[in-house]
């Protein structure tokens, strides 16, 4: 597996998490749990990510604007988790904002895969790529 893979199947599961947390409603249990679940997955990945793709990207020249880009959007949606984690469950103003979480987190995520990928693909080895790959789900298998 490489780096490309491994966060792509991370990124999928937050998309599928963030589907059943909008499709949820008020302050019920079902919300509650699915809406820790995506918080947690999200903080578990930026960090992995940060650490063992953006990391050695922000060494690149080539690949260091993309990388502090990536980064500050990690800050925005961590930003609206926050205040979401601060909005009544049962307010009407929860779900705008988790909505508003769904788009930059899709944008985001999208982003990712569609652009900064191939950017990273040109500049790691093969060698890198799989090692990369090992470091981040290490982490997020702790």
């Amino acid at each position: 597996m490489n780096i490309f893979e491994a966060l792509r199947k991370d990124h999928d599961k937050q998309r599928a998490l963030m589907k059943v947390v909008l499709d949820t409603s008020g302050d019920s249990e079902v919300r509650s749990s699915f809406f820790k679940l995506l918080k947690e997955s999200l903080e578990a990945h930026a960090i992995a990510e940060e650490r063992h793709f953006y990391g050695p990207l922000l060494q690149e020249d080539e690949t260091i604007g993309l990388s502090r880009h990536g980064i500050a959007e990690h800050h925005q949606l961590d930003k609206l988790i926050e205040k979401l984690e601060h909005t009544d469950m049962s307010s009407p103003q929860w779900l705008p904002i988790c909505k508003d979480l769904a788009n930059k987190l899709e944008h985001h995520l999208a982003e990712e895969e569609k652009e900064f990928f191939q950017q990273a693909g040109k500049i790691l080895s093969d060698k890198q790529k799989e090692d990369l790959a090992e470091k981040y789900e290490a982490e997020m298998d702790v």
